[in-house]
Parts: structure tokens; C-alpha cells; sequence
């Protein structure tokens, strides 16, 4: 299914450990075993603003606050630490909850399964979730390598809410949505990615990253994570860091 980008409001995505060291780097490995991607510095404590994302087709209301949004699905781990910062001062934002959704391996959605030719049990939460913030504005969520599904390129779709109250059945409501975006992989570890298990039986054909519709080629401030391959091989996966800098005011 086809999206295409809105601009509502601007935000700051930078990489980076850090709120105080915002340097904007895209992974770049030379392979896919190497223990650190390849970080190219631009800017640093620089505070580079770029519109939102669209939210896409498959976003559902009330999913559940975890740290793992696993669910037993297979795929090679990933391992996400993405910072939320306040783009004026680049202060970490403590207690913002980071909400992430995505496909699994074979390209398709929990509460749309099927959309991608593909008949497995749906319980309309699998790889949807998210966590606080804590005091150092870090949302760390572990979930698996997303796959691929016609027209789009491998992403992972997030949302940044502040004030939510945490409910009794284990979702959120209420709060301000601050932020709208997506997250976006190397093309090279993608590649890798897609020759092991159970990636490989994704039959559907592949838009690559320079081929997407959604992203503009603009690196970590356009979402591009940076990963760190967390074996010696593809199927061992990945973390994937990032810092998101938000209107908080």
C-alpha cells in the first residue's frame, strides 16, 4: 500500500548516544559481521530539523506498554535505544513514551494480516508496543528486523507521546503526540538480512532503500538508524540507535 509524506510539524532526528553530542551519522558497514557499523559525523551539536512521516495504514489505537515487542516471532533480534530530546535546548525528555509498529518477517502487520499474501494467526498486537522514557530519555524496545511488503522498503513506523497515563490492562491513553516518523535500515545489512531465515521465504520482491517512496536519501536526520551488528553473522541482528528531537512546547 502506497503512503506518502505529511508535513505537520518539524522535529530534530539526529544519531547519537547523547543529548549533548548530537552528531548525524548513517550506518555504512562494510559487511555485515562487523561489530560497529561505520558512523559518518556531520554537524555535530547541531541541531538539524526535518518535517514528520507519515503514520502510515497500520496504526492501531491502545497497544500495550512493554519493552518487548517480540511476541515469539521469528527473525533475527533488534535491539532499539532511541533518545527523545527537546529540539530547542537538546535536553533529554524523561517519561515520554516511544511507540514503535512493524511488519514481521514475511511483510505482514498484526490486524492486517494477510494484506501481504500470507495466512498466520493474528492477534492484532504482535511487533506493536512501546516503552518510557527514562531519565536519560532512552526508550530501549526489543523487537526483530522487520520485513518487507510491496512498495515499500524495510521501515519501522513510531510515534512520541508525553503526559500519558498507563492503564490497568497494560496500554496507555491520553497524552500529546508529539512526534510522527519512521525508522529506516542499511541497504547493505538489509540485503544480508534478506538471505537468512526466515527472511528468505518473503517471496515478495524488495524496494530498496534508494527506491523507496518515503525516504529522501537524508540519513539520520530522515530516520536512518545506526546499527551495530550484535554477532559475526546477519542472523545474529542488530541494535539500532537514534535520537529524536521533539516540539515539546
Amino acid at each position: 500500500m502506497s503512503e506518502a509524506p505529511v508535513g505537520r510539524r518539524t522535529v530534530l532526528i539526529a544519531t547519537g548516544a547523547t543529548a549533548a553530542a548530537l552528531a548525524v551519522g548513517a550506518a555504512a558497514p562494510a559487511a555485515p559481521g562487523n561489530a560497529v557499523a561505520d558512523a559518518t559525523p556531520a554537524a555535530a551539536a547541531v541541531c538539524t530539523l526535518t518535517k514528520e512521516m507519515t503514520e502510515g495504514p497500520y496504526y492501531l489505537d491502545g497497544q500495550l506498554v512493554r519493552a518487548d515487542v517480540t511476541e515469539g516471532k521469528a527473525g533475527a533480534p533488534l535491539k532499539l535505544a532511541l533518545t527523545v530530546v527537546d529540539d530547542d535546548t537538546c535536553a533529554p525528555i524523561a517519561g515520554a513514551l516511544v511507540e514503535i509498529w512493524h511488519s514481521d518477517a514475511l511483510g505482514e502487520y498484526s490486524g492486517f494480516v494477510g494484506n501481504n499474501g500470507h495466512s498466520e494467526p493474528d492477534d492484532g498486537t504482535f511487533l506493536r508496543g512501546g516503552v518510557l522514557t527514562n531519565a536519560s530519555g532512552v526508550a530501549n524496545i526489543t523487537s526483530i528486523y522487520p520485513g518487507w511488503y510491496r512498495g515499500r522498503c524495510v521501515h519501522i513506523h513510531v510515534k512520541v507521546h508525553t503526559g500519558v497515563t498507563l492503564t490497568s490492562d497494560g496500554s496507555f491513553t491520553g497524552g500529546r503526540e508529539l512526534h510522527t516518523g519512521q525508522l529506516f535500515f542499511n541497504e547493505t545489512i538489509t540485503a544480508a538480512i534478506a538471505k537468512v531465515s526466515p527472511y528468505s521465504t518473503n517471496k515478495v520482491t524488495r524496494t530498496t532503500l534508494a527506491q523507496d517512496s518515503i525516504y529522501d536519501d537524508g540519513g539520520a536526520s530522515s530516520g536512518l538508524l545506526t546499527l551495530t551488528a550484535l554477532g559475526s553473522t546477519a542472523s545474529a541482528g542488530y541494535t539500532g540507535t537514534l535520537t529524536l528531537g521533539v516540539e515539546s512546547s
